[in-house]
């Protein structure tokens, strides 16, 4: 059994920690935030996440998971730190790493015998080097330590599933021993034949940074196939099906919509190409997707505004779906914000619904009325727009919406409902590059 320390329990460490455990190793899971440490000893979990709160409490329950303020203990117990703390995006559209830094120099003063200091966090590429120099700088004489990029491909809402059942696992290590020790953390995957791919630390980082940026551009990409399908006629469904069943191009990430948001790509795409040109590159593709994703969010509002004839004044919109995707209640950079404040902007009129996410958004918008039901939230309201695709709002019943609304107005910014039934129950409605019944 390997002794794990992982600092950072916001959502990669804490899904991370939570999920090494699983693998019968003995993990304590260290934050500075105190609040935060005394709410996951009692058993809440800080984040909406599928199947998290069953095994974080299944390893609390087993001995093997704890929890710490504690971090000069928790890097003396370890034979293994995982950094897992924050790297937001900073005003020139690096990624800010002073967290890290910080982590590096307090587990350099600290270091008491040889460790594997492991990074999860997302870091641009060359910070591997500068946390090595950190932690030198700070160890004693004696120090002793390799180090480890092992970046983390989890997505909300699955995050639980991707951790355990990886498509395969990054080690970007300049030490075989530090390789085996990886190797052992991760065994239950790797006999189970999930790949494991030995790289360098700069590779790593930048497996990291190119695989969030391309599925930015892929999204990117959709998004404005389905608006030149508005202005052909084209189906942009049936585009994407087509496309997704060439195995060069695959099914993931076809699906168009309000743009892209979260904690990944809003922030991984800009950090990418400041490190492009730091080294004097340029990614003209990501720019492209950046700017893409704006317009598009920009392009819901128009069309928005063109269901309301031109005017959100004295309109009341129901936002269905708040998070920036289902099965999270992250709000970061979520497409429903600018929704919102297009509406806000115009002298409208908000009533908010979101199964798990209106305490987030409420952060933002204290002042917007929120609903415990989209049937509550349409009610009475103008026009009804859906943000995220929930279940939920799949499921419907349409007949119902109507009665809720003054006027059978809806846009469908993720084409979760059906077109025939909404023309049958005359609703006026849009959507994302779809060919409407009356025009096929």
């Amino acid at each position: 059994m390997i002794r794990i320390t992982v600092i950072g329990t916001g959502y990669v460490g804490l899904v991370s920690g939570a999920g090494i455990s699983s693998f019968g190793h003995n993990v304590i899971c260290a934050d500075i935030d105190e609040e935060k440490i005394k709410k996951l000893r009692g058993g809440v979990i800080p984040i909406y996440e599928p199947g998290l709160e069953e095994l974080v409490q299944r390893n609390r329950d087993a001995g093997r998971l704890s929890f710490t303020n504690d971090l000069i203990e928790a890097i003396h117990s370890a034979n293994v730190i995982f950094i897992a703390v924050g790297t937001p995006q900073s005003a020139n559209g690096e990624a800010d790493i002073s967290a890290i830094e910080d982590v590096a120099k307090i587990i350099g003063k600290n270091l008491n015998d040889y460790k594997v200091i492991c990074t999860k966090s997302t870091v641009p590429i060359g910070t591997g080097n500068h946390i090595c120099e950190l932690i030198r700088r700070n160890m004693p004489e004696n120090g002793e330590f390799d180090y480890v990029s092992n970046p983390e491909f989890l997505r909300e809402g699955s995050a639980v599933k991707d951790f355990l059942w990886p498509d395969r696992l990054i080690m970007g290590a300049n030490s075989d021993k530090a390789f085996s020790m990886m190797k052992e953390i991760y065994r239950p995957l790797y006999i189970n034949d999930t790949p494991m791919l030995h790289t360098s630390v700069a590779t790593a980082e930048m497996i990291k940074y190119a695989s969030n940026a391309f599925l930015a551009l892929k999204i990117s990409y959709i998004n404005e196939i389905a608006n030149l399908c508005e202005s052909v006629g084209a189906d942009v469904h049936q585009v994407a099906r087509a496309m997704g069943q060439d195995g060069r191009i695959s099914k993931k990430f076809l699906h168009p919509g309000p743009g892209y948001g979260g904690s990944c790509f809003p922030k991984d795409a800009p950090a990418l190409i400041a490190v492009a040109e730091a080294n004097g590159q340029e990614i003209r593709t990501i720019k492209a997707a950046i700017s893409a994703n704006e317009a598009q969010k920009k392009r819901m509002v128009d069309k928005l505004l063109k269901l309301m004839n031109g005017s959100l004044s004295d309109k009341t919109v129901a936002v269905l779906g708040l998070s920036f995707k289902p099965n999270t209640n992250d709000v970061r950079e979520s497409p429903a914000i600018e929704m919102i404040q297009a509406i806000l902007n115009g002298n409208g009129t908000v009533r908010a619904f979101d199964p798990v996410a209106n305490e987030s958004m409420h952060t933002i918008y204290p002042d917007i009325n929120y609903y415990s039901s989209w049937e509550e939230a349409v009610y009475q309201a103008d026009c009804a727009v859906i943000m995220t695709e929930w279940n939920e709002f799949r499921g419907m019943d349409l007949s119902v919406l109507k009665n809720q609304l003054i006027n059978p107005v809806i846009l469908d910014t993720r084409n979760v409902l059906n077109m025939y039934e909404l023309l049958k129950l005359g609703f006026t409605f849009d959507n994302v590059g779809r060919l409407k019944p009356s025009e096929s």
